[in-house]
């Protein structure tokens, strides 16, 4: 039977169904974490990301405290970007960012032979370091960014300041976000092939509106 449901109740009346099912599976989540999954879950109407997703050590905080201090969002596709509550953001000061799409990222990739995300990185990495600002990168698509970033972290070029890795796929996906979470760099990941650009702004934005 199709239920009628005021458009404005329609997300909280999904939260509920989140909650109800969740409870039913015997799970009981992380006061800090369980927002950033619920949303997730809400975005993918997949329940796996109860059990898949991974968090550093007071990563929810961490993240929170970068974006209430004015951090920016650096994205590796324009989707994420367009998802991110931008206006969220930008009242403590932060904004989104995405290099993606600019020529001379596309040149230098093909004339590198890598891909736009590796070099976006590390474009993203070099003004970073000019501009002094503080930065959340939000990756939903390509796991060559995380490994761009783990190479530069290692190689004590950048350390970024949180990553949100959530990658889909098959090629190196998986190893992409272990990559992360061996290191120090506060991050949310999730483990296993699935993710997205979708879910990357959802996380984004799940810790906006618990801000």
């Amino acid at each position: 039977m199709i239920e009628h449901i005021q458009p404005k109740d329609i997300e909280k009346k999904s939260f509920e169904i989140i909650g109800e099912e969740l409870a039913s599976m015997g799970i009981t989540l992380d006061p800090l974490q369980d927002p950033v999954i619920r949303r997730a879950i809400h975005t993918t109407a997949d329940f796996e990301y109860a059990k898949t997703m991974l968090f550093s050590d007071g990563a929810v905080r961490i993240a929170r405290d970068l974006i209430s201090s004015g951090a920016d969002i650096v994205t590796d596709t324009n989707m994420a970007l367009t998802g991110i509550n931008k206006k969220k953001l930008a009242q403590y000061g932060g904004q989104v960012k995405c290099y993606m799409a600019e020529e001379e990222i596309a040149v230098e990739a093909r004339k590198r032979g890598v891909t736009r995300a590796s070099v976006s990185m590390e474009h993203a990495a070099a003004d970073i370091a000019i501009s002094g600002r503080k930065t959340i990168f939000a990756i939903g698509n390509a796991p060559t960014a995380l490994i761009t970033l783990r190479n530069m972290y290692d190689a004590e070029k950048f350390t970024p300041d949180f990553i949100i890795g959530v990658p889909v796929g098959f090629v190196n996906v998986v190893e992409a976000k272990e990559l992360i979470a061996e290191t120090e760099i506060p991050y949310i990941i999730n483990r296993g092939r699935k993710g997205g650009s979708n879910v990357a702004a959802a996380i984004v934005n799940a810790l906006l509106y618990g801000m």
